[in-house]
Formats: structure tokens, sequence, C-alpha cells
């Protein structure tokens, strides 16, 4: 096993941090990082906004249910999809891509692209000792965060990134049983799944268990169904219409 491997296996969420600022040379490495990332058909479908007001982050962390991390951190990037810059390459070319950033192609594309950019930079911190932590709760009103920002049409924020020294070690949450994820050749039987997440429902009772002092023993099945029992952000296939995405 190599350090690379040893750095992703290690991965942890942080969210408290120690305070500190990073250097201009440091963003420049993650973002560079970020853009080193695959991209489907050569569309780098994303921009990652860069959040230095103070003032900014504390009104996003209004966005994100209070999560105080958004603001106290080394530096905070919002990751977003991203055609506004390719309706403008489409003008100086003398073209039209409006209906192809319509569709439900063009939406999928833009959300892996972020997202691949957005692990390389979590991977590129890490390495260099910081401690990283995904605010999804961004698109609790992705209007506001689009206010904020100053988005153009065509762009749509997705989630942020905290980055900053760790000032806290929580311990790893378990992972899903590797067969529960990985399937060769054919998707696993139904009576084995249950088997799997059954077993994986015991190991994370017992990691919230210890980990709040028993105050918290629901394991990930009863988690995940009592959180997806129902649906969320609804709001969001309007906000994409409005934003020119996802119309067909």
């Amino acid at each position: 096993m190599n350090e690379t491997i040893e750095h992703l296996l290690n991965h942890r969420s942080i969210r408290k941090f120690k305070q500190h600022q990073l250097d201009e040379e440091t963003i420049e490495a993650l973002i560079k990082a970020a853009q080193a990332a695959s991209t489907s058909s050569y569309q780098q479908a994303y921009a990652i906004i860069g959040v230095e007001d103070e003032g900014l982050k504390r009104q996003l962390v209004d966005v994100a249910s209070g999560q105080q991390y958004v603001a106290e951190n080394s530096y905070f990037f919002v990751f977003c999809m991203d055609y506004h810059k390719h309706t403008l390459a489409a003008e100086l070319a003398g073209g039209d891509v409006s209906r192809t950033i319509e569709t439900t192609e063009a939406l999928v594309v833009g959300a892996v692209d972020a997202g691949l950019a957005a692990q390389n930079l979590v991977v590129a911190a890490e390495s260099l000792g910081y401690g990283t932590v995904y605010i999804g709760s961004l698109r609790n009103d992705a209007r506001r965060v689009s206010e904020l920002l100053q988005l153009p049409d065509h762009v749509v924020p997705l989630f942020g990134v905290a980055v900053g020294l760790p000032d806290q070690q929580p311990g790893k949450k378990p992972r899903l049983p590797m067969d529960a994820v990985f399937h060769r050749n054919t998707y696993t039987d139904d009576d084995t799944m249950r088997e799997l997440l059954t077993g994986y429902e015991e190991s994370t009772s017992s990691y919230y268990g210890e980990r709040t002092g028993g105050q918290r023993t629901e394991g990930w099945v009863k988690q995940m169904a009592a959180s997806m029992h129902e649906p969320k952000r609804t709001y969001l296939r309007e906000f994409l219409k409005e934003k020119q995405i996802a119309k067909d």
C-alpha cells in the first residue's frame, strides 16, 4: 500500500478547524489539482467559487442550517455546475449550445464533472495535512446561494468544501461491506444484500453508540429509512429550469 492509498483510506470529515488561512500558493495548488481531474468530453462543466469574504461566509452559514464550519475554516470553496462559459464559447464560435445544455444528460455531466474535480481537491488538501468536509446543505436554498455568489444563468451551486487545519480527530465511519458495493458481473441478489445490510446495521449502530456514549444507537439502515422517507429539496427541479438547465 502506498502513501496515496493510505491518505484515501484515512479520510474522515472534519468539522472543527484551527484558526488559519490558506496562502495563495496552496489555494492555487488545490485548484490546479481539481482541474487535473477527468472531465466528460473535455467539457470542464464546473466552476469553483472561492469564498473569502467573512460576511458572505456568514450568510452561507444561514443557508447551511447554521453549520459554523462553513465560516470557520481556512478556506471555503463552492463547486458549481457551469455551462455559462459554454454559451459564451458558442457565441464566439458563431454557434448555439442551448438545446444541449437543457438536457438531463448535461445535468449528469455537470454534476459528475464537479464531483470529480472536488474529490481531487479534497485528496490534494488532505495530502498536505488539511482536513475537509463537504457541505451539501448549500442546496437547502440554492437560489439564495446563487444570489449571494452572483451566479449567471446556466451556473448552479451544488455543494461546498471547507478546508482547514483539523482541530479534532473524529472516528472513521465504517463504510458498507465491499460486497454491498462491488458486484462481479451482475448485481448481488436481494437475500445476500439483506444479510450484508443487517450486519452493517449492527456495526454502524455500535459505532454511533460508542461515539455518543449510548445517546445515539441507530445504524445506517435505520438512518436511511428515516432520512429518505420524504423527498428533500424538491424545489430544485424548478430552480434548474430557471437556470436553463435540464429543461427536458
